[in-house]
């Protein structure tokens, strides 16, 4: 038994665990997320750091939601997870800066 520790060095990035056997998980989770954190708070005042680009400032606050790191516990030199989950690397920018 272990653990396996997970970070990500990357500002509007971010790391969990869920559900892997049905991709539409991945395109419902982005949708879910740009509906809490849309773009467009770039362009009506609501943020101020706007200067990366339309999608910058509600990547790092979805980073910030999601979070950059992951404890994953070791069973039998494996990582152990449950039968359909997952590690998603989540990137929440369409475009560069």
């Amino acid at each position: 038994m272990g653990m396996c520790n997970l970070f990500i060095q990357h500002t509007s990035a971010s790391l969990t665990v869920n559900e892997n056997a049905d991709p539409d998980v991945r395109r419902d989770m982005e949708v879910a997320l740009n509906k809490i954190v849309p773009a467009e708070w770039n362009r009506d005042g609501t943020f101020r750091h706007t200067m990366e680009g339309d999608d910058d400032m509600p990547g790092h606050v979805k980073s910030s939601l999601m979070g950059p790191s992951l404890n994953i516990p070791i069973r039998n030199g494996r990582l152990a997870l449950g039968t359909w989950q997952g590690i998603y690397l989540n990137e929440h920018r369409d475009q560069g800066g």
